[in-house]
């Protein structure tokens, strides 16, 4: 006969359907580790962190992979013994550090002379005050007006710099401060492929939709996250592969003057795959063709339709507020697990956006009737041509952006749509008078 199964022991069975590997006597929580013993009950490894599926494969159920939960070398998630299953209360998620950090990635929008003062400032109260390493991108110091700011030397030797595409700091940072618009906070997600360290984010552009903190007070706001003082919100991001068919000749000869291989003429179909890590959204269209784009969408390997007109639009619910709530997207809170997906301009009455289970996987191909190319970008960088033979197969990531909150994940947000998109902006109607109700 079946003995009862306890919660516990569902939300093991659970977190290990979603294609995670544990180890029962030893686990990485931040950037420390942390040990069980063979005599510890065995659920107690819910409360590690999980390090994702491995290398192409993917999780079967709708509900999206579970996320990993240490970002950077030191932050974690504050474990809450209350949470059913994998799916934590997002209201109680929470920012706590296994040890005191000590290095923050500063990022500063390039070319923007009115952020140097609070670039200046902000730098100056790190690591004067708070004793902390501060990395910075090279090409923000190659800034003339900081470049020559004598008074700023000082602080500048202090400076740990990289270079994009060419230094690893995943391992060295523990958080993130962003100073600029929401194009900041999507540079700080490009530079990191897997687990994100948290990331706060002054609001210091033009929109700010992501950018929930004020400079006037960033000592104060600065001071609580080194504490681990704040809550925060788990911004789900997009796996993206784009796999390139390249026709090669069989290697039996000398190379021609055209990179080719001279063979007896046998081709041999060979892919190159690219991945991406993408925090709004995913675009392909027709690029400078004046023809339809034409590309064929499926879903869990099944073709769900074609879309027939100036692109498709795939985001997660973070980009739902972007380029797809213009093309007539619903709005999405970052909280809920889901993909969107948005045609541009279709040639068709009938074609609506959809929301779709954040587990699904999603693959883009040209139609074989298509009269011309695609084009894709991701967050709006790294655009390339799609040709036939081409795929682009999405799934959600296991490594989300944890955005640290000024209020709470649900609080701020709608304090975002009213503030930056003026969301059900109206004048309000009047009262009828006494007079006029008598009249109904």
């Amino acid at each position: 006969m079946m003995g009862e199964v306890s919660l516990e022991e569902v939300s093991f069975q659970t977190l290990f359907k979603c294609g995670q590997s544990f180890s029962s006597s030893e686990s990485v929580w931040g950037g420390g580790r942390s040990t069980t013993t063979e005599s510890e009950p065995r659920t107690s490894v819910l409360y590690l962190s999980c390090t994702g599926p491995p290398s192409g494969q993917r999780t079967q159920s709708l509900h999206g992979p579970s996320p990993v939960t240490t970002f950077g070398p030191k932050a974690c998630m504050l474990q809450n013994p209350k949470a059913v299953m994998h799916i934590q209360d997002p209201a109680s998620q929470r920012l706590t550090w296994n040890k005191p950090p000590k290095s923050v990635l500063v990022i500063k929008k390039i070319r923007d002379a009115g952020l140097l003062r609070p670039f200046k400032e902000l730098c100056i109260f790190l690591t004067e005050v708070k004793g902390m390493i501060v990395y910075v991108e090279k090409k923000v110091l190659e800034d003339p007006a900081i470049a020559a700011d004598e008074s700023f030397v000082a602080v500048k030797k202090k400076f740990c710099t990289f270079q994009d595409d060419l230094d690893d700091i995943s391992d060295s940072v523990d958080f993130i401060i962003c100073l600029g618009g929401d194009g900041t906070l999507l540079y700080a997600s490009s530079l990191f492929q897997e687990s994100v360290p948290p990331v706060m984010a002054f609001h210091l552009g033009s929109l700010g939709f992501l950018t929930p903190f004020s400079f006037d007070t960033y000592q104060s706001q600065v001071t609580q996250v080194i504490e681990g003082n704040a809550a925060i919100v788990l911004r789900s991001r997009l796996l993206v592969r784009v796999s390139r068919e390249s026709t090669e000749k069989k290697v039996q000869g000398p190379v021609d003057e055209t990179g080719l291989i001279i063979t007896n003429g046998e081709n041999n179909a060979s892919h190159r795959t690219m991945q991406y890590q993408v925090l709004n959204e995913v675009v392909v269209d027709r690029g400078p063709s004046s023809y339809l784009s034409n590309v064929d969408l499926f879903l869990d390997g099944h073709q769900i339709t074609t879309v027939q007109g100036d692109g498709v639009i795939v985001s997660t619910p973070t980009g739902s507020t972007a380029y797809a709530v213009a093309a007539g997207a619903s709005m999405i809170h970052p909280n809920v697990p889901a993909i969107l997906i948005t045609p541009i301009c279709p040639h068709s009455l009938s074609f609506r956006p959809i929301v779709v289970p954040a587990g699904v996987e999603l693959t883009i191909k040209l139609s074989p009737d298509a009269r011309n190319t695609a084009w894709v970008s991701f967050d709006g960088r790294k655009r390339q041509e799609i040709s036939h033979g081409d795929s682009i197969t999405i799934t959600t990531s296991c490594f989300p952006v944890p955005s640290i909150c000024f209020r709470d994940p649900v609080n701020d947000w709608f304090e975002s749509l009213a503030q930056c998109l003026h969301w059900n902006v109206r004048k309000k109607q009047n009262h009828l008078s006494s007079e006029e109700e008598e009249e109904f």
